[in-house]
């Protein structure tokens, strides 16, 4: 079946997940939506639900699928278990290993409950286009990500702390930075904070919890968004039995253009 030119590039960035081709996803189909991606029993999925529907900022969700699918209709010929280009297995809250192909995995639960969660990586398209340096991708590495002293609010069994990415902006920049990507609330919208890191318990830019370092020049500014490696964090605290994951970076890219989401 021919794709349409304008799914082409999300395509075939999926087809490069499937490849084994290990990459961040910053910068890659521009113009297309990416998703952070969560996968639990069904047991847990009212209560993830519910977490992102109270934690809206963080947890932005763009899709459930139907209990066992791998499909999801932001892009109905991929495959969930293989078109992410790495992903995270978590067994009892812990990080239990890191794989290309979630196939094998995916199979130990017939009833997972997939959640498609906004990704800042959407608006880093109308950033650039607006002369907006977007650092990691200008220095070919992963967005730093950081987690937070901000709790996010509790549902059922799902509690933890907030993570936000950051990207450094020159100081005359800011506030139209944070008004073009205030326009995407579907995935994560404008800033959460400028400036001050320790504010946010960030001891070190240098050293991000998740993610690369990336180099802040003079006359820039941090800038943090809220960023949907959160539910990795809820994982972290609240110890579900088990839960699938994308690896930090390493997105969904969907055949939704990101101007869908932008009001």
């Amino acid at each position: 079946m021919m794709l349409r030119p304008d799914l082409a590039a999300a395509a075939a960035a999926r087809l490069g997940c499937r490849k084994g081709l290990v990459a961040p996803t910053a910068g890659m189909a521009p113009g297309f939506t990416q998703c952070n991606m969560i996968s639990l029993p069904r047991d847990w999925a009212w209560d993830f639900l519910l977490y992102g529907q109270r934690n809206p900022k963080p947890c932005p969700v763009l899709d459930v699928t139907d209990p066992g699918s791998h499909r999801t209709a932001l892009a109905p010929n991929a495959d969930l278990r293989t078109d992410l280009p790495l992903y995270r297995v978590w067994r009892d809250g812990v990080l239990a290993e890191e794989l290309a192909d979630a196939t094998e995995v995916w199979a130990e639960h017939s009833d997972l409950v997939t959640f498609l969660i906004g990704c800042s990586f959407t608006f880093e398209t109308p950033l650039m286009q607006a002369g907006i340096e977007v650092r990691h991708v200008a220095q070919g590495c992963n967005v730093p990500m950081y987690l937070t002293n901000r709790d996010c609010r509790p549902a059922g069994r799902l509690h933890g702390k907030m993570v936000v990415s950051m990207r450094p902006v020159p100081a005359d920049r800011v506030a139209e930075a944070a008004t073009i990507t205030g326009r995407f609330p579907a995935v994560h919208g404008a800033p959460v904070h400028i400036g001050s890191p320790e504010t946010l318990g960030i001891a070190d830019l240098a050293r991000p919890d998740f993610g690369d370092p990336v180099q802040i020049r003079d006359g820039e500014v941090p800038v943090f968004w809220a960023c949907g490696v959160t539910p990795q964090a809820a994982v972290m605290a609240s110890k579900p039995p088990f839960a699938i994951t994308h690896a930090p970076g390493h997105m969904f890219i969907t055949d939704v253009p990101d101007t869908q989401w932008q009001i």
